[in-house]
């Protein structure tokens, strides 16, 4: 993992910090980004405070020339980014019939076009490499088998970024693999104090599919390294 570079979007707090956190204790130079460049860059000083080779790029997802931008400064200073977990996302509550515009497009900008903006900038990079990971950070809400549950928007962009992660995998060569994941219910700003799941738990299948070797899966959704019906 040496010679492996991580972003981590969203990465601030909760998931995307112990992301961040864990793919740099396992080897990788990582890449935090957030919208939000004072908490990013505090997040980013105190991992590496902890001895990790952790530095901060912010990035606001839901802007395709932010994402953009934030590529070009990589790609300029020589960094390719091998494994990207598109983690950031918002959970706005309320009933479909009367839910503020807003809401809605905030949750499909975030969660779902915003992964989209992240894989169109920076798979092109693996693909040329012939390597590459890409993990979604997404819900069982999103699922159809499990019955979309939850709050409209979020299982609705929850599906989107499922559907994505299928046919992303389908136009990319074998030796880029991507795949979604569900974390459960993780104690994070999110999920609450009342959650079931610790950060360490919700991140163990993200640095499980991060690291995949070559003969693992991709276009898969998994919960605790197990395959989930979508």
């Amino acid at each position: 993992m040496a010679d492996r570079t991580a972003l981590v979007t969203g990465a601030n707090r909760g998931l995307g910090l112990e992301a961040s956190r864990e793919l740099a204790a396992a080897g990788h130079r990582v890449v935090l980004t957030a919208r939000d460049a004072a908490s990013g860059q505090a997040a980013a000083a105190g991992l590496a405070g902890e001895g990790l080779d952790v530095t901060f790029e912010r990035m606001d997802v839901a802007d395709e020339s932010s994402v953009a931008d934030c590529a070009a400064r990589l790609g300029a200073a020589g960094v390719r980014v091998d494994v990207l977990v598109n983690n950031a996302g918002v959970y706005p509550h309320g009933r479909l019939p009367d839910m503020p515009t807003g809401d809605m497009l905030a949750a499909m900008n975030i969660n779902f076009m915003g992964a989209f903006f992240c894989c169109r900038a920076f798979t092109p990079a693996m693909v040329r490499a012939g390597w590459g990971r890409v993990v979604n950070v997404s819900s069982h809400f999103g699922s159809f088998a499990a019955g979309l549950e939850g709050a409209p928007a979020y299982s609705i962009s929850k599906a989107a970024l499922n559907a994505l992660t299928v046919k992303l995998a389908e136009a990319l060569p074998d030796p880029v693999k991507v795949n979604a994941m569900s974390p459960g219910w993780v104690r994070t700003r999110m999920g609450g104090a009342g959650a079931d799941r610790s950060v360490e738990e919700g991140c163990d299948t993200i640095l499980w599919l991060a690291t995949l070797p070559d003969d693992g899966p991709t276009g898969g959704f998994f919960k605790d390294r197990r395959p989930s019906s979508w």
